[in-house]
């Protein structure tokens, strides 16, 4: 028999948690056919030698939303071995949508999510008002990587409510009742789930807080029953963490009804969580009250990020240590080439750096940690910071900036992080079996961060380089584990009858270059874009997608639905 594709002689990582074998794939159109030791012979053979060979990671925290219409193969994530994402996070969605809507949904992904309106208007194709019809919308785009998504409660509250669900007010029964029926449509639809947001941070332009922020706990139950009923789709919240007492009483009040939704429902549901060092007890707190609910019944999943969430700051997006002094503030509006040029004039940088030297940086400098070009290592040590330079050099910070800056063509990059502060807490976090791998953001705050790398970083940091999990543990962690979170059905496992959602991958030449910053959005918008090496190839629904961090051509995504 000869098969479409055999991945063959490499290290056979299942995603299940099973011991690594050597073992070779066989792949017959969309469907791997054969694992094992003798299974024939390929038109296509793949060479993986010395290679691991895994699941495709499912990335269950993405905004990818709006991006899917104008870059189909959703870069970065496709090049760290991403081949299924979730959109729909955080209560935040495009649909359902009256046409007169679309301009409110739009900036509020933008205010949210830091994802331009203007890209989002110009760049989707609105050919929906339903979530189904929405979903057919995305079936009719090419797509690189499978995408999933939830119905967000922002898009339902408005659709329902119009301008009044974003005041602190209760619905009335008639109106969650509607929620409920664009919710039940949604899922049937083949929706993954349903999604809200609770935290202050989450605003619409006029200040307000997004939909669902304060909607009640009658109406949070009364839409997880449409789950229930339905026996399908997960509960996901961006929890409401703020304020707390030094006894933890609200954040444990917040764990409580989620908790309980899942309980009375039988649906699972899951949140974000990280750590600050305002607070720095909370994470373990939270996961202590995830963990009571489900010894009660409950099925409760915190998700986390696997380093810092960390604010990236450089001349090639603008941002500055000194953006709050007027001489630096005035190089924003600057195209790069201006603002070197602004660098490389002495009086002038004399006069910034004179301005810096005698007043304070918005961001602490001790805390700002330059990233590696070739190979970004994110580790927080004091002499990797633009303070610690500068102490070592004998300069004073803005001067290191400038002549960093200079001498690479603005390109260098600095990262503070903003929570997952603490790498001793991070590392306590993801070896949490009950704590699952989100919160990557990929498409999100798309000129602030860039942490979609989430799963090139975890295997080579916390699996090759430290050893927090052993390689098959791991591989688990980014593939069945988030699948069967969601319901992804034969996928995030490598067996005969599973997608053929694969990645070929070279563990001991895993490297993480530095983000770049890259103006491709619909309008000339600017985000981060990270790149990686080590991925020989990523196979989505049995085609070559990805080989060595260039796309082939391929477009065999789909949408993912779920299914009875």
């Amino acid at each position: 028999m000869q098969h479409d594709i055999v991945i063959r002689n490499g290290l056979v990582v299942d995603g299940t948690g099973a011991p690594g074998r050597i073992a070779h794939v066989a792949i017959d159109g969309d469907r791997i056919t054969a694992v094992g030791a003798d299974v024939g012979k390929g038109r296509r053979e793949i060479a993986a030698e010395g290679r691991i060979v895994t699941p495709g990671f499912v990335d269950i925290h993405s905004h990818l939303d709006a991006q899917i219409a104008w870059d189909p193969v959703l870069t970065p994530s496709c090049w760290h071995g991403v081949t299924s994402v979730v959109i729909g996070n955080c209560g935040v969605t495009f649909a359902p949508c009256k046409p007169n809507d679309r301009q409110f949904l739009a900036e509020m992904m933008e205010s949210v999510e830091d994802i331009p309106a203007h890209s989002i208007m110009n760049g989707l194709p609105w050919d929906w008002v339903t979530y189904g019809e929405y979903l057919g919308s995305l079936d009719r785009m090419p797509k690189g990587i499978n995408v999933g998504g939830m119905v967000g409660h922002c898009a339902v509250r408005y659709y329902v409510m119009g301008d009044r669900s974003a005041d602190q007010v209760d619905a009335t029964p008639e109106e969650i009742a509607s929620m409920c029926e664009l919710v039940e449509e949604a899922i049937r639809a083949g929706a993954l789930g349903f999604s809200t947001s609770r935290t202050r941070l989450h605003k619409v332009p006029d200040g307000r807080h997004v939909p669902g922020t304060w909607a009640a706990t009658e109406e949070m139950l009364a839409i997880g029953h449409v789950l229930g009923r339905l026996g399908r789709g997960v509960f996901e919240s961006a929890p409401r963490f703020e304020g707390d007492t030094e006894h933890y009483d609200k954040s444990r009040a917040e764990v409580a009804w989620m908790s309980e939704l899942s309980r009375v429902t039988g649906r699972p549901v899951t949140f974000g969580i990280s750590q600050a060092d305002a607070r720095p007890d909370l994470y373990r707190r939270v996961i202590e009250f995830a963990e009571a609910g489900n010894a009660q019944g409950g099925n409760v999943r915190p998700q986390t990020t696997v380093r810092g969430i960390g604010l990236l700051v450089g001349l090639s997006c603008g941002r500055t240590p000194w953006d709050n002094l007027p001489g630096w503030k005035s190089l924003r509006p600057l195209s790069l080439s201006e603002k070197l040029a602004a660098l490389a004039d002495p009086a002038r940088r004399q006069a910034l750096v004179a301005e810096a030297d005698a007043a304070s940086s918005w961001v602490a400098l001790d805390k700002l940690y330059i990233l590696d070009r070739a190979d970004a290592a994110y580790y927080p040590r004091s002499e990797n910071s633009l303070a610690g330079i500068a102490a070592a050099r004998g300069q004073s910070p803005a001067a290191v900036f400038c002549e960093l800056s200079l001498a690479d063509g603005g390109a260098t990059l600095f990262t503070h992080a903003f929570l997952n502060q603490r790498p001793e807490a991070v590392e306590e976090m993801i070896g949490n079996g009950t704590v699952v791998l989100g919160l990557a953001d990929a498409g999100a705050h798309v000129g602030q961060i860039m942490d979609a790398s989430q799963p090139t970083f975890f295997l080579r940091d916390w699996v090759r380089d430290r050893k927090l999990l052993s390689l098959e543990e791991a591989v688990r962690r980014l593939t069945s584990d988030t699948a069967q979170l969601f319901g992804l059905r034969d996928r995030g496992v490598l067996r005969a009858g599973a997608v053929a959602d694969v990645n070929v991958i070279d563990l001991a030449g895993l490297r993480l270059p530095a983000p770049e910053y890259v103006r491709d959005f619909p309008g000339g918008a600017g985000r981060f874009v990270q790149r990686s090496a080590g991925y020989d190839c990523t196979l989505v629904n049995g085609q070559i997608f990805m080989e060595r961090g260039e796309h082939t051509g391929a477009f065999a995504g789909r949408v993912l639905r779920t299914s009875d």
